[in-house]
């Protein structure tokens, strides 16, 4: 079982950057795939980045790649998201989340795959 709590969001202008964290608690964080996802008022949840449980394996969507990165510390229990060259379009909900399968898979875009969640933090890019 662990808890994920995300923070870090806020309002920022259009070419901007933002750091996103997210907390666990729990013993088991260094065993867990984490990944960042997003969703917009009206749309379905979207992945971002995923991480493999020790940080050597990364993966991000097409539409970050070369703005956002993952990383993680699991020394602090914490993954992080930087988001960079932020656009309007970037304006969601941020939800950070993990992966209990194990690590015989690899990091997945899939967010039915991801056991647990957090609450999300609001991410606002102004034009």
């Amino acid at each position: 079982q662990v808890s994920l709590a995300e923070s870090g969001g806020g309002l920022v202008q259009a070419g901007g950057s933002l750091r996103l964290s997210c907390a666990a608690s729990g013993r088991t964080f260094s065993r867990y795939h984490m990944g960042w996802f997003r969703q917009a008022p009206g749309k379905e949840r979207e992945f971002l980045c995923a991480i493999s449980s020790g940080g050597s394996s990364t993966r991000s969507a097409d539409s970050v790649k070369g703005r956002f990165t993952i990383s993680r510390d699991n020394g602090k229990n914490t993954v992080y998201l930087q988001m960079n060259s932020l656009k309007p379009e970037d304006t969601a909900v941020y939800f950070c989340a993990a992966d209990s399968r194990g690590t015989i898979y690899y990091p997945t875009d899939d967010p039915k795959k991801y056991s647990y969640w957090g609450q999300g933090t609001q991410v606002t890019v102004s034009s």
